[in-house]
C-alpha cells in the first residue's frame, strides 16, 4: 500500500488531512485531436454561439491554427480572435485579453497555444464571467486572494508546447510588472473544461524551446512527487474547500513517475532531432501527465524561486525566443533552480528525491538517503548540460550580489514554498539561491 495511502486510512490526527481530490479536465489526446475541436465546443452549446479562441499571433500562420479555426466554424460557431499573447504575459497584457473578453461576451473559450496562451484566456474567462479586477484574485501577499465565486464558462485549452501542462490545472501565471516577480491565480474553477492535445505541434518548436519546456516538465514532476504528504495539511472546513495544491498523494505519484521516467528517455533526443516523433510526441504525453500531477499536488521551491529570476532578468535573450527585449523562458527560469533546491530539501524526504533520479536515469546503486539530494541534483545537472540549458542562475545573468533581491521576490510566494517538505523561509532561500549560482 502507498505510504500516504495507509498513513491517511490509519494514522491521521482529528485535526489533518485524511482524504484527497482528483481533478482533471476532459483530456483528448493524439495526433490529429486538433480537428476534434468543434466538436468538444459544440458539446458545451447546443445552440451555437460566439467563441473566443485565444491565440499567440505567430500561430496564426500554422496548419494547427487552420486546423482549429475551421474545425470551431465548421460547427457553426461564431469565432472571434484574440492574438495579443506576450510569450511571458504580464498584468497588462491579461488586462487586454480581460477587456477583450468582456467586450466580446463570448459563450466559451478556446486557447491554442503554449502555457501563456492558455493562461490568458483562464483569467480572461474569469473577469469574464464574474465581477472583480485582476488583482482582487491574485494570490496573497501580492493579491486579495478572493475564492473565485463559481463555475466559469466553457473552455476547451489546445496545448502546443510540450510543458506547462495549463490545459489541466487551476492555475494561471503572470508578471505582475510593480513587483518585479511572478505571481498568479489557483482555483479549481479555473481549469479548462477540456483539453485537446494534439502532438503534431510539437514538430515545429525549436529545439531551445523544447528544452525548456521539457524541463519544466521535469521540474512539475519531481516537485509534486516530492511535495509535502496530503495528510500533513490541516483538514479542511468545509471539505470543498480543498486547495488544488494537496501535496503528494497516490494519484499524483502515477502522473509523477511516468513523466520522469519518460523525460529521461525522450527529452535529450526530443531536443536533438525536431524529426523524431517518437521523442516530442512522448514529450508531450510527459508534459500532460505531469501537469495532471501538479494540478492535484502542487508545485513548491524551485517554482516560487523561478517567479523572482524570470521577474527581475536584466539582459538574458536565450536562443529560439523573440529577441525584442530581456527574457528568462519559464521552463530555464525554474530549472536553474531544481539541482540547488533538491540538494537542500532531500534530507526530509531521501527515498522521493533518490526514486526521482533513479527514474530520470541515475545510478542510484549502492546510494544511501543521505546521498539523495546528491545524486538528483547531479542527474538533473547532467541532463540540462546535455540539452544546451543555462548553467545555474549565473547562466542567466545573475552574481552573487543579486541574491538578496531574488529572495526578496521569492519569499512572498507562499502558496508554493508552504507546500514544501520542509519549512522554507528567507534564509532557505537565500541558502538555496547562492548554491543555484552554478548547476555544474
Amino acid at each position: 500500500m502507498c505510504p500516504h495511502l495507509h498513513h491517511a486510512q490509519a494514522h491521521v490526527a482529528p485535526d489533518l488531512e485524511s482524504a484527497f481530490t482528483v481533478d482533471s479536465s476532459r483530456v483528448t489526446f493524439g495526433v490529429g485531436a486538433l480537428r476534434e475541436v468543434g466538436h468538444r465546443v459544440a458539446g458545451h452549446l447546443p445552440d451555437g454561439g460566439r467563441v473566443a479562441l485565444f491565440t499567440d499571433v505567430r500561430l496564426r500562420d500554422t496548419e494547427w491554427y487552420h486546423d482549429a479555426l475551421t474545425a470551431l466554424r465548421a460547427h457553426n460557431l461564431e469565432v472571434v480572435v484574440f492574438d495579443g499573447v506576450l510569450v511571458e504575459p504580464t498584468d497588462v497584457s491579461m488586462g487586454e485579453g480581460v477587456a477583450f473578453a468582456r467586450d466580446t461576451r463570448a459563450d466559451a473559450f478556446v486557447s491554442l497555444g503554449g502555457g501563456s496562451v492558455i493562461d490568458t484566456a483562464k483569467l480572461a474567462n474569469l473577469l469574464a464571467t464574474h465581477p472583480g479586477e485582476l488583482l482582487d484574485y491574485v494570490n496573497a501577499p501580492l493579491g486579495g486572494a478572493r475564492p473565485v465565486p463559481g463555475p466559469l464558462k466553457p473552455h476547451v485549452a489546445c496545448p502546443t508546447t510540450s510543458g506547462t501542462g495549463s490545459e489541466v490545472t487551476g492555475i494561471a501565471i503572470f508578471d505582475l510588472l510593480s513587483a518585479h516577480a511572478k505571481t498568479g491565480v489557483s482555483s479549481p474553477m479555473l481549469r479548462p473544461t477540456e483539453a485537446v492535445v494534439d502532438p503534431r505541434t510539437t514538430a515545429t518548436l525549436p529545439a531551445h524551446v523544447v528544452a525548456s519546456s521539457g524541463l519544466d516538465v521535469l521540474c512539475h514532476a519531481v516537485e509534486s512527487l516530492t511535495a509535502r504528504p496530503f495528510t500533513s495539511r490541516p483538514a479542511p472546513a468545509p471539505a470543498t474547500s480543498r486547495p488544488a495544491s494537496q501535496g503528494a498523494n497516490p494519484w499524483s505519484d502515477l502522473g509523477a513517475r511516468q513523466a520522469i521516467e519518460l523525460i529521461g528517455r525522450y527529452l535529450r533526443r526530443a531536443v536533438a532531432d525536431g524529426r523524431d516523433e517518437e521523442a516530442r510526441h512522448q514529450m508531450m504525453w510527459a508534459a500532460t501527465l505531469a501537469g495532471i500531477a501538479f494540478g492535484n499536488a502542487g508545485v513548491h521551491v524551485p517554482h516560487a524561486m523561478a517567479y523572482a529570476v524570470a521577474g527581475r532578468v536584466r539582459d538574458y535573450r536565450p536562443a529560439g525566443y523573440p529577441q525584442d527585449a530581456p527574457l528568462v523562458p519559464h521552463g530555464y527560469a525554474v530549472a536553474v533552480n531544481a539541482p540547488a533546491a533538491f540538494r537542500a530539501l532531500a534530507p526530509t524526504a531521501p527515498f522521493r528525491h533518490l526514486e526521482a533520479a533513479r527514474l530520470l536515469g541515475g545510478d542510484t546503486a549502492g546510494v544511501g538517503p543521505t546521498e539523495s539530494g546528491e545524486v538528483l541534483a547531479e542527474t538533473m545537472a547532467r541532463l540540462m548540460r546535455d540539452i544546451g540549458a543555462p548553467n545555474g542562475i549565473g547562466g542567466v545573468g545573475y552574481t552573487a550580489d543579486d541574491v538578496p533581491d531574488l529572495v526578496k521576490g521569492a519569499a512572498p510566494q507562499r502558496r508554493l514554498l508552504d507546500n514544501a517538505p520542509s519549512p522554507v523561509h528567507e534564509a532557505e532561500l537565500d541558502a538555496i539561491f547562492r548554491d543555484a549560482l552554478r548547476c555544474w
